[in-house]
Order: C-alpha cells, then structure tokens, then sequence
C-alpha cells in the first residue's frame, strides 16, 4: 500500500474504500468504539499501516481498549439521530465529572482567602460558575457536528474511508497552522494540572481517613491507578462511568450537608471596608468562572460520537446546566464549610493539616460511617480526573505527526506519570498550587474562546462559514498574525491585573488590598484588539 492510499484513520485501501458498503444497522448506545462499533454494523475493519496503531487495534479488539486518538470518527460509526437520552448523557457527563471535593474547594477559597461572608459567597459562586459553564458550552458545540476533538475541526473526503483524511486543529482557523500549537501546549497543562489536584486531595482524604497511617503519596497512587485504568479502555468505558458516578457523590454531598450544616455560619459577612470587600468579591467570582472555563479546551472531545445531527443549542444546554449545576453545588457547599471553620476549633485544626483533612473532620460525627463517605468522596474525584487525563492523551498527539503515530494508550500513561509525580512532590503546597493554577488557566482560555466567538460570528458567518476543506493547507489558512497578538496582548492584560502569591500587577494593586482582574482584562484586550487586526489579515493575505 503507498503511502497516498493510507490516511491518519483506520482505513481500506482506496480500491477497497471505492467498494465499501455501510451496514444499515447502527449502534444504539451513545459513545462507543470505533471497532466494537463496526463489527455491530456488520463492517469490514481495515488495518492501520503503523504498528503500534495495529496493536492497539488488537487490544480494541481482544480487550475493548480504545485504539482510536484525535483521528475524526467518520459518521457510520455513529448514530444516524440524536436522541433524548444523549442529550441527557452529554449532561451526566459534565455533572458527575465535576460534583467532586476539588470544586468544593473553590468554594473554601470564598470565605478564607478572599474573607467573604456566606451569602455574598454563594451568590458570586453561582453566577461565577455559570457564566464559565457557558463558555465551555459553546465550545462543546463543535464535536457532534464534526466528529473531531475540542482542537480538531471537521475534514471532507470522498467516502467515509477515503483518502486525505487528517486531523485539523480548530485554531488554526483563528491562530494559523504554527501559533495554533500552543494552544494544545497549555491544554496539556490545564488536564495535568487537574489531575494534579484531583489525586492529590483524594490522597489527602485517604490519608486523613486512616489517621495518617497510610501516607498521602500511598493515597495519590491508589487514586492515579484507578483514573488510569478508567482512561486506558476509553470513551466507552468513561461514558458508562460518568453515566453513574454522580449517584454516590450526590448521596454524600447530601450527607455532609446534613451533618455540617448545622455549623454553618449564617451571619458571616464580608470583611473589610467597601473598596477591599468589592475587590474580594470580583476576584472570587472571576476564580469561580476560571474553574468550569478551564474545561473549553477539551469539552468537544466527549461528544466526537453522538449523531452530526445534534442541535447545537441543546448540545450548548446540556453542557451549561450538567457543568453549571454541579459547579454550583459543589462551590456553595464549599462556601459553607469554609464559613463554619472559624468556629468550629475542630475544623479549624483539620484545615491547618490539609484539606482533605477537613473534609473527613466534618463527617466525624457519623463515626465509621463518616469515615466511608469521606472515602466516598476521595474516590470520587477519579471522575473529574479521567476526563482531563483522556484529553491531555489527546492533546499530546496533537503536538505533531510524529507524536500522533503514538498510539493514545502511551500517552495516558505519560499523562498519568508526570501529574502522580508532581503530585506526590507537591503534597505540601495543594492551597497554593490550586489557586494559582485555576487563575492563570482562566486567563488564557477567556481570550481562547473570545477570538472563537469573533472569528465565527464576526468574521466566518460573513464569508459563509469554516472552509474545512483547507484544513491542511497553510496557504489557505489565516496566517494567523491577527489572533497570536490579540492572543499576546491578552496576556499583557492579564500579567497587569493578576492578583497572586508571587506576582500582583500594577492594575491589580488601584483597588482595595488587590483585586485579581487578570480574566476579564485578558479577554477585553484580546477582544478589542482581534477584529481590527483580522480585518486587516484578511484585507492584505485574504485569508
């Protein structure tokens, strides 16, 4: 076979392809294999010339993991309509993935970082969580209608087998075929960075569980394991697993509700005058959008199996509320917790030895059975971990031809190897390290998704949409200049109104004792500056 008969896909051969013929018959699950799907269609499985890929393949085939990467699933594979429960699924999704301990944490933040009191906590959490649910859902919109990742767009061949099938990274539609890349770059940090957090306060639960006779790095490992033999099998297996793994989260989050309620300080207010209490108020709702937005680089990658058919309003809906319900469940329960510390000496003791100490404190009353939930609890954060571990594979096949002839499961095990160890090296730092993280990942992904939004209803819907057919021709891509300086002055914008432990801009410091402006002078600088700057690359270069 040369090498003009075979594509990035799982492919005939060109004869073969011409002749192929797709089975009537479709799946009726929502998110399967690309093998166990074809042999439910009655098709004929070709064989990938790269023999790593045709391992995986085998292991598909004998053991159900997922050989596919960012490659585009053709629409055979997929159903031909799009029902009520994948809409119901694309929602289960985002709710049980993010129902989880390290969202709580956001919430713990409002009242002993930023001193604010119950209500104006809750409040800012909600909408905060909102609005960052939104971004990520309009981001999600584009995997059903092109059957690619979050960072791969849709490509157009003769037959669903055919040739010149590639991948094609949706930024290179707004940032050019090189800048583009470093988009992927700061995904990978973003989903090692969750999962960094994800193990590390489940072992800081487990731990505190055993009264510190098992070690919180044992704990990190024992969490890392499982995530990544969840993500190792697949789509299908993480679909069916977010499908239910919000049930005994919501049952112990209603529980702790219920135990640590009581505690919880009702009358707490904001402290400070009026210019730092306005301050710490922005600066904890922009954090709270800063969690569910981080999600935008990787929301499409979930949904490259539903039906192309899929209204792009109902995939934006049940992205937003599955994303934004459990955001505001778990911040204002966090909100609440954090009120009580003050109070409470034994929670206050517990907090000063970590998190995940505190967590297991309040559900002491319960004695042994608190001690279950609070394992509960740590467990459940495999399911906000093994979305981001599946993308950060992902996107490390997106770095380059040669990395994606790496088959997906190598990857995995990077992933997983690189955030255990960082984990296990920064067991001390977890308070720091997440506020950090959760800050600057939303800089970059505001003036992300605000180019995005230009670039399709500015600029794309007057030329008549995305051209995907150019998809791997540099000259007939945007050379990209407009979006990496709108991309650049955005982050000029956010390095002046950051407000962190190591660094606080000059903006940051006008109010009160500061106030983190980073996301919101990030994105309006990028947004301002990107249309001018287009209008211009499109009026010189024409693309």
């Amino acid at each position: 076979m040369s090498h003009s008969e075979v594509t990035d896909e799982f492919i005939l051969p060109k004869e073969a392809a011409e002749s192929h013929v797709v089975s009537e018959k479709t799946h009726d699950h929502a998110a399967p294999h690309d093998y166990l799907s074809a042999v439910e269609n009655g098709e004929d499985v070709p064989v990938p010339p790269n023999p790593l890929q045709r391992w995986v393949l085998t292991l598909e085939r004998q053991a159900g993991v997922e050989a596919r990467g960012i490659e585009r699933v053709p629409e055979s594979l997929r159903a031909k309509k799009t029902t009520l429960m994948d809409y119901v699924q694309m929602c289960l999704i985002w709710f049980s993935a993010n129902l989880t301990a390290n969202n709580l944490m956001v919430g713990l933040l409002g009242p002993l970082l930023f001193g604010l009191g119950l209500t104006d906590g809750m409040l800012l959490g909600t909408f905060g969580s909102l609005l960052g649910s939104a971004g990520a859902g309009y981001i999600s919109t584009f995997g059903p209608i092109s059957g690619n990742r979050t960072l791969v767009s849709r490509t157009f061949a003769l037959t669903e087998y055919a040739t010149n099938t590639r991948l094609q990274v949706i930024a290179r539609y707004t940032m050019g075929w090189w800048p583009s890349r470093l988009c992927v770059l700061l995904n990978i940090v973003i989903m090692l960075g969750y999962g960094l957090i994800d193990i590390l306060i489940a072992g800081q639960i487990l731990s505190a569980v055993n009264g510190g006779g098992l070690t919180v790095i044992v704990g990190v490992i024992v969490a890392a394991i499982i995530s990544l033999v969840i993500v190792v099998f697949g789509i299908r297996v993480f679909h069916t697993y977010e499908r239910y793994a919000f049930l005994p989260q919501l049952i112990v989050l209603f529980i702790l509700v219920g135990v640590a309620g009581p505690y919880f300080d009702t009358s707490s207010s904001t402290v400070g005058d009026s210019e730092v209490k306005a301050a710490d108020r922005m600066s904890f709702f922009f954090l709270c959008v800063s969690g569910p937005l981080a999600w935008s680089p990787a929301a499409a990658d979930f949904y490259v199996y539903f039906p192309p058919d899929a209204k792009r309003w109902k995939v934006f809906l049940s992205t937003t509320i599955g994303l934004g319900l459990s955001c505001v469940m778990a911040n204002v329960l966090g909100v609440g917790i954090a009120s009580g510390v003050p109070l409470k000496p034994e929670w206050n003791d517990a907090y000063q030895v970590s998190t995940g100490a505190l967590f297991v404190q309040c559900f002491q009353p319960l004695g042994t059975f608190g001690h279950f939930c609070s394992v509960i609890m740590a467990l459940g954060l495999i399911a906000n971990n093994v979305p981001g571990t599946y993308s950060a594979a992902l996107s490390f096949q997106l770095l380059g031809r040669w990395l994606m002839a790496i088959p997906r499961l190598f990857w995995t095990f990077v992933g997983v190897i690189i955030y255990t160890v960082c984990a296990c090296a920064g067991r001390n730092k977890l308070y720091e390290v997440f506020q950090n993280f959760l800050a600057l990942m939303g800089y970059w992904t505001a003036i992300w998704v605000a180019i995005t939004l230009e670039e399709e209803f500015i600029f794309r819907r007057r030329r008549g949409g995305y051209n995907w057919e150019v998809w791997n021709d540099p000259k007939k891509l945007p050379i990209g200049l407009a979006a990496l300086v709108a991309f650049c002055v955005g982050w000029v914008g956010a390095v002046l109104g950051m407000w962190q432990t190591y660094f606080t801009g000059p903006l940051a410091r006008q109010v009160g004792d500061g106030i983190d402006l980073g996301m919101p002078v990030a994105a309006s600088w990028g947004a301002l500056t990107y249309p001018p700057l287009r209008w211009l690359e499109l009026k010189y270069f024409g693309r």
